[in-house]
């Protein structure tokens, strides 16, 4: 076990190593100048009068800016002294656009927690959801509440999350046809005092529903649909007959065996949960408002932060990684068929 943990640590780290070196290649490349889009708010700030000494002085702090980018040595240089300050100081930069100045490790700690906590509601309620409804649309397989189940979940999963979070944002928020949650943020601006700690969750679960029904909806349609295909699969081994024909109650079968035995296809789609915690709330957190990791990385994409780009990159790319990683390992817990020496 430990010579496969090893060999797959060094593969993903190279891999790892990989994606921060295409990441930072196109960064680059992109069109437009990040230290200039740094410069924006103080130049717009300075009046006509003194428009020719602010140019002089905005040029002499760009040419700064992109010396401490690295933006004036060839790419290959660039990416190595970045790297190389990451490996050795432990230092990601500071941010030049999203919050000027300030330490990209601390930017990201900061906003890190939100995005789990939001992440962890919706990856607990589509396991809790998807699982029970997978189980049954087995059961029910070929009926016409199995067909009905299908339509719907493949609606849903047809649906992009973008258009929902603005759609349900447009009716069921403030200003909508039926005000009943708050527009944006992730907490009540300020409470009264006494008020009761049920009354405070229950206002801080209003901010919580639909950013969560919005991250989870999709994942819940196709997780249930693989659930339901890799039982379906399973149920027509001849251990499954054997277990009916033994007389065991259909639960039983159900349960112990067919799902139990059907496990792997949930390991797999699990590994992409760890990088899901970022990108995958992307939009929705854009959308409402919400200071986490994914609105983060929409204004640093726009704004062209290099800094912020670059240490978000390395920690998705890790996240897939250890997601990867954990499925393999997963893997042989759940089948005992699998082993690491067969892996090696």
């Amino acid at each position: 076990m430990i010579e496969y943990l090893l060999k797959r640590l060094g593969m993903a780290l190279f891999t790892l190593f990989i994606i921060l070196l295409i990441s930072y290649t196109l960064a680059r490349l992109a069109p437009g100048d990040p230290s200039k889009s740094s410069m924006l708010e103080e130049s717009g700030s300075k009046s006509s009068g003194d428009s020719l000494s602010a140019e002089k002085k905005e040029l002499g702090v760009n040419q700064v800016m992109r010396k401490k980018l690295h933006l004036d040595k060839p790419v290959y240089v660039g990416f190595s002294l970045w790297l190389k300050d990451v490996l050795t100081k432990g230092d990601f930069g500071t941010s030049v656009a999203v919050d000027k100045g300030r330490p990209v490790t601390a930017l990201i700690l900061e906003k890190l927690p939100v995005t789990i906590h939001l992440n962890a509601w919706a990856i607990l309620i589509t396991y809790i959801l998807a699982i029970p409804l997978g189980i049954y649309s087995c059961m029910k397989s070929g009926t016409k509440t199995d067909n009905v189940l299908t339509f719907f979940l493949f609606l849903l999963y047809s649906l992009p999350g973008f258009w929902v979070a603005l759609l349900v944002q447009a009716t069921l928020c403030k200003g909508g046809h039926f005000p009943i949650f708050p527009l944006k943020g992730l907490a009540p601006s300020g409470g009264e005092f006494g008020i009761s700690t049920w009354q405070t969750l229950l206002d801080s679960s209003k901010y919580y529903i639909l950013p969560v029904f919005c991250l989870s909806y999709a994942g819940f349609a196709s997780l249930s649909r693989f659930v339901r295909a890799g039982m379906i699969d399973v149920s027509a081994q001849d251990f499954i007959r054997t277990a009916r024909a033994k007389g065991l109650p259909e639960y039983l079968v159900v349960l112990r065996h067919t799902f139990m035995n059907s496990l792997i296809i949930m390991i797999t789609l699990f590994a992409g949960l760890l990088p899901g915690l970022v990108s995958g709330s992307i939009f929705i957190e854009y959308v409402f408002n919400i200071p986490g990791m994914g609105f983060l990385s929409m204004v640093a994409l726009t704004s062209r932060d290099i800094p912020v780009m670059m240490a978000l990159f390395a920690f998705g790319g890790a996240l897939t990684l250890a997601g990867i990683l954990l499925a393999d390992i997963m893997y042989v817990l759940a089948d005992p068929r699998i082993s690491f020496k067969a892996r090696i």
